[in-house]
């Protein structure tokens, strides 16, 4: 009896996840799929990136509400990939530090997420969004060298941005760099650490009741696509300049933030 209860279940929720996806139009789909792999290929790249771009392409379509738990899960799937694709060159001790000292802050700020109304949402997103460009450049400028309790200072700064906004991974770059990461090896300690958050993340959306059908689906549709992506990137992280890419990156991030942000004052 229990058996054919689980197996009840099972297919409602397929069920949901497919009527979830079939919701919205198919050119719609493959506009998302086709975001998610040139996101998960900046990201897998330069490091930081898929957090910044899918929001463009989500807010649109679904509202600005599930965008933040939707890109959550979605990035366990994206930094799996990028882990196993970078994998013999993680930093496991500057990965756990960061781990550890990010998951206090990462709580509150996701959960305070969740008692945002859709407005408030889309003006966070939005915000964050254009400050993750001159938060890069400040980085970059200022922030030169780190010991370990310069790493976990800064790591408490970056769980408060992550937890409940997206493009916070600006942050992350930047603090392992000046931690004396270089190269690839960067790439594959913030998959690692991006884990680690991503879970504490899932656990309090989870718990707050955001995570439905809707969310499931689109992150799963996401976090697959971009499987591919994450060793197209590996063969690229050594052969790419990256300036072309960050000014045009800039450029989409800032705009499509501004939208959003005027987009929700003028609901």
């Amino acid at each position: 009896m229990e058996a054919w209860r689980k197996a009840g279940h099972d297919i409602g929720m397929l069920d949901a996840l497919i009527a979830s996806l079939a919701a919205i139009s198919p050119a719609e789909l493959l506009l998302i799929a086709a975001v998610a792999v040139v996101a998960s290929t900046v990201g897998g790249v330069a490091g930081y990136g898929t957090g910044a771009l899918m929001p463009l392409v989500l807010v649109p379509v679904l509202g600005p509400e599930p965008v933040v738990p939707i890109i959550a899960i979605s990035a366990l799937f994206n930094n799996t990939w990028r882990a196993l694709a970078f994998q013999h060159l993680i930093d496991w001790r500057r990965a756990l530090l960061v781990a550890a000292f990010a998951t206090p802050t990462c709580v509150v700020s996701a959960y305070g997420y969740t008692l945002l109304t859709g407005k408030g949402a889309a003006v966070v997103i939005g915000t964050m969004l254009m400050l993750t460009v001159p938060l890069r450049h400040l980085f970059k400028r200022h922030v030169k060298a780190l010991d370990s309790k310069g790493l976990a200072v800064g790591a408490v700064i970056y769980g408060g941005a992550v937890g409940g906004t997206v493009g916070a991974g600006v942050i992350l770059l930047s603090i392992l760099m000046a931690a004396g990461l270089q190269g690839a090896a960067v790439i594959a300690t913030d998959a690692v650490i991006s884990m680690a958050v991503t879970a504490v993340r899932m656990a309090v959306f989870g718990f707050s009741g955001v995570i439905d059908a809707r969310v499931l689906a689109f992150a799963l549709l996401i976090g697959t696509v971009a499987l591919p992506a994450a060793f197209l990137a590996r063969a690229l992280v050594e052969r790419m300049s990256l300036t072309v890419h960050t000014t045009i990156l800039d450029v989409v991030v800032l705009i499509g933030g501004a939208v959003m942000i005027v987009g929700a004052l003028m609901r």
